[in-house]
């Protein structure tokens, strides 16, 4: 079904949907009474047509923006504190992040940061570190340029250790978005590969969201049709893209955003590793992952994984067909189906399986996930 063009929804945030909505972005900050944005952004978006022309319509409404880019590829302790010093330096009362998953966690953790002043990884959330999380923080907005993580209705970032790459978990409900500007047309010119990676991101998230094991059938509803969304959507998104494709995949991607609060599972434990050890594209990890995740998942939860073919579109809703579903999309999106592919080696299985089992992911995955479990899927994956 056709969208009308611009849309309001308040769930969990406040989220104006549309094409073009980006327009309203200078009005919105200037009936907060906000003059002085910082605009959180990665390197490479922060050099695109579109993210200028953002500046220059904040500048044509009296709005004096700073730009902080300084982050890594996946986001370390000191992109953030770096971040939050910019922002007391520039004397900036608001925070806009923009971009993908990378940024927007660093937009948030920086929110964080503002005015909390203790060690930054005393407010990881797996350690009780919400508790100490009692300051105001500032404005903050979100605009997404990815349709992938749907971090921009979360309320979490997850931020690395600069030396170990330990990821930690910052959490708040204070640190969700006060407003998320949801544009597709700041997302139609990813490439083919960038647009398949984090498409399957977002799928990653709405499966094993709808498979971990808590209690959540409102977030079991959201991720069987963020699955329908992604599923009719990715293939035309990424090789032929349109307002109403990008459109899917950007609320498929937000359903997941959303749904996820249930849980994730072993398939994110297995691509944090990735991106922990070797720089991999966290999306690209979860997308070559996945079927072998789905698999390991399948004996036990027959009925979910029908259910989740009947939204899939897999022929005759057989849940065994899935796993084979995911590597033919994986293929028809020119995504590597094996780990060699993307320049993992066999010494690095042991280490990843190692990390594996450390990562916050899978306790929440429907069935238990040993060591040996790990090292069997890497070698399979592999």
């Amino acid at each position: 079904m056709d969208m009308p063009n611009r849309l309001n929804f308040n769930f969990p945030c406040p989220i104006r949907f549309g094409a073009g909505v980006i327009d309203e972005l200078a009005v919105h900050l200037t009936s907060q009474g906000l003059r002085h944005p910082l605009l959180v952004t990665d390197p490479v978006v922060s050099e695109l047509d579109f993210f200028k022309e953002i500046v220059s319509s904040l500048a044509a409404n009296n709005l004096a923006a700073d730009v902080y880019a300084d982050m890594h590829k996946n986001p370390v302790k000191s992109d953030v504190l770096a971040g939050g010093q910019f922002y007391h330096e520039s004397g900036c009362d608001c925070v806009v992040g923009i971009g993908g998953g990378v940024a927007l966690d660093v937009a948030r953790a920086i929110v964080l940061r503002i005015n909390h002043h203790r060690d930054l990884f005393d407010y990881d959330d797996l350690i009780g570190g919400d508790q100490y999380v009692t300051e105001a923080v500032p404005y903050f907005v979100t605009v997404p340029t990815t349709a992938g993580t749907g971090s921009e209705v979360g309320r979490s970032a997850i931020i690395s250790e600069d030396e170990s790459k330990k990821k930690r978990i910052l959490f708040a409900p204070k640190l969700m978005a006060r407003q998320v500007f949801a544009d597709p047309e700041l997302t139609m010119e990813l490439p083919p590969h960038v647009t398949a990676a984090t498409g399957m991101d977002a799928l990653t998230h709405n499966m094993e969201a709808y498979l971990a094991k808590n209690y959540h059938p409102m977030c079991d509803g959201i991720a069987l049709e963020g699955m329908a969304l992604i599923a009719r959507s990715i293939e035309k998104a990424t090789n032929h893209p349109d307002i109403q494709s990008r459109s899917d995949m950007l609320m498929g991607s937000m359903m997941g955003a959303i749904a996820f609060q249930k849980g994730l599972g072993v398939v994110h434990s297995m691509a944090h590793p990735l991106s922990s050890l070797l720089d991999t594209h966290h999306g690209l990890a979860n997308a070559v992952n996945l079927p072998y995740g789905m698999a390991f998942n399948y004996s036990g939860f027959e009925a979910r994984f029908d259910k989740m073919a009947e939204f899939l579109g897999v022929i005759d809703g057989d849940g065994e067909r899935v796993v084979d579903f995911l590597f033919e999309l994986n293929q028809r999106l020119q995504i590597p189906t094996q780990l060699r592919d993307i320049a993992v080696k066999e010494e690095h299985l042991e280490p990843l399986a190692q990390l594996a089992i450390a990562d916050f992911a899978h306790p929440n995955n429907p069935k238990p996930v040993k060591l040996e479990d790990f090292k069997s899927l890497y070698q399979k994956a592999y």
